[in-house]
């Protein structure tokens, strides 16, 4: 059945066209928010773009939207530059860059000049408390962290900071929502609930790759078969990006300690520049786009 337009009043932008922004950005143009990207990159915009129309065919041809709701999607998103050249006033702005502390803080900052009603950070494992110091009112500043694929997978985590306010909070809840998404709200913690139970279920799966006790096929394929996961995870790992796995490993055991160490295996793989799907190698190979 397809989803209704919700929100046609409302207007948004996400921060970053990659792999999350696009899917972001994909589900707030189909619930009918009006749609901003910031993305600099000429080639990640045509990328971008060429995903929209491929999730808004299938997403046709599987009669999850309408014809109107696939137009949006393909047509409807606008992209700029430079921060600067956002509309005055967003409702909601979401980033969505590499996590890297001082980028998302030059990020956050910028975005207050664009004087947005509520301001979130897709990031899956940074403090909120931390990014918050970027901005001039940290009562409108949350975490919203999606799932790769968003438009698959049906719930946000909701990041509440020491600052975020009882209205901000309701807001995000709300607007989340009205994407056809669940919600769950935790406070600011190291990897918040989702990131720590997915890495560390990763980075064993990397180690006993490493360890030789199976091949990448065959661990997988004991997690899908024997625990029902609907992927295994060395490819949910390859499809979420191993420099973004690397990231969040280093980022993880800073704050709560060895167990979420980097595997070596990991760390050789990004200086290779095996990067998972998006570079057509990592521990399955994948074709690339063109």
């Amino acid at each position: 059945m397809a989803i209704d337009s919700l929100t046609p009043s409302l207007s948004m932008a996400v921060i970053g066209g990659g792999t999350m922004g696009v899917g972001i950005a994909y589900v707030y143009v189909v619930a009918g928010w009006n749609v901003w990207v910031v993305e600099p990159d000429d080639k990640r915009s045509t990328v971008m773009r060429q995903t929209l129309k491929d999730a808004a065919a299938g997403g046709l041809k599987r009669g999850k939207l309408t014809s109107q709701q696939a137009l949006a999607a393909s047509e409807g998103v606008q992209r700029v530059k430079p921060i600067d050249k956002l509309p005055m006033g967003l409702d909601l702005v979401i980033e969505s860059v590499p996590e890297r502390l001082e980028l998302k803080l030059k990020v956050l900052a910028d975005l207050a000049l664009r004087e947005p009603r509520l301001v979130a950070s897709n990031t899956s494992s940074m403090s909120i408390d931390q990014l918050a110091t970027a901005l001039p009112d940290a009562s409108k500043f949350l975490g919203m962290h999606f799932f790769n694929p968003v438009w698959s997978l049906p719930m946000v985590e909701l990041i509440r900071g020491k600052d975020t306010s009882e209205d901000s909070l309701a807001l995000a809840k709300q607007w989340a929502q009205s994407t056809g998404k669940t919600t769950i709200t935790v406070r600011d913690v190291p990897g918040f609930a989702t990131s720590r139970l997915d890495l560390i279920a990763s980075l064993e799966a990397m180690r006993m790759l490493e360890d030789g006790v199976a091949s990448a096929q065959d661990i997988d394929h004991a997690m899908v078969t024997a625990y029902r996961h609907p992927m295994g995870p060395l490819r949910l790992s390859d499809i979420v990006g191993l420099d973004v796995r690397l990231d969040i490993a280093r980022h993880l055991s800073q704050a709560l300690g060895p167990r979420y160490a980097p595997p070596r295996l990991l760390e050789d793989m990004v200086a290779k520049g095996h990067l998972g799907q998006k570079s057509g190698q990592g521990f399955f190979e994948w074709p690339i786009s063109r």
